[in-house]
């Protein structure tokens, strides 16, 4: 299972969420900071979610890098998140 699914994976079972988007744009990031072969570096997540709209966007962030927490100690470098 690639970082990006489990990633989905993980905020659907977190979040319940009414639209989710994560899209791997490593490639994107060749030889900049964190990138590394294989990708799974650098993720976009978009999320729509009743229990992150009752939250700002720092404590909406705090929620999401939770969830996220064993990913960002596995390699993860960067993750973009828009919440909608």
């Amino acid at each position: 299972m690639t970082r990006a699914n489990r990633i989905k994976t993980q905020l659907e079972s977190h979040f319940q969420p009414t639209r989710l988007e994560v899209i791997d744009e490593s490639e994107a990031h060749h030889g900049h900071a964190g990138w590394r072969e294989g990708g799974g570096t650098h993720i976009a997540v978009t999320i729509g979610a009743d229990e992150l709209k009752s939250l700002n966007r720092v404590a909406a962030h705090r929620a999401i890098y939770s969830a996220l927490g064993q990913e960002l100690s596995d390699g993860l470098h960067a993750l973009r998140i828009t919440i909608v």
